[in-house]
């Protein structure tokens, strides 16, 4: 997927293990340019250097959540898509994310088709990008 200026969408991983945040690197590249990072913090960082199209966000992480970290996010970047990935999808981390703008919370185990399908729809929808859904669908 590429960006206006003819540059491959940007993913922002957070994610504290090493083993899931390479599990998403097999999905997405060579697809996305990819930045990983291991907390929230570091997620925060990124997102105040440069310019990414999404962010993926583990919600639990050593010093800030997924969700802390999604609040301090859209803070600097309001229309920034963020989807949270999480083993503990209650209804009311649901609301919670839900009012903080969540795109969406994903419930790990998470499948390919179901991280596929929520970024590519939150690309397309944030930056009125119909090739990305072209591309999730030839992956089915």
């Amino acid at each position: 997927m590429r960006r206006r200026d003819n540059r491959p969408s940007e993913l922002l991983i957070a994610d504290d293990d090493p083993q899931f945040r390479q599990a998403l690197r097999d999905i997405f590249e060579p697809r996305f340019d990819l930045v990983e990072v291991g907390s929230g913090e570091a997620a925060i960082d990124i997102v105040q250097e440069r310019p990414v199209d999404l962010v993926l966000l583990d919600m639990h992480m050593e010093v800030l959540t997924g969700l802390e970290t999604m609040r301090i996010v859209k803070s600097l970047n309001g229309s920034l898509p963020c989807i949270i990935i999480t083993a503990d999808a209650t209804e009311a981390l649901r609301r919670d994310a839900e009012a903080a703008d969540a795109y969406s919370v994903l419930a790990k185990p998470v499948t390919k088709l179901e991280v596929v399908t929520s970024v590519s729809r939150a690309i397309g929808q944030t930056y009125n990008d119909p090739d990305i859904l072209n591309w999730a669908a030839s992956l089915n």
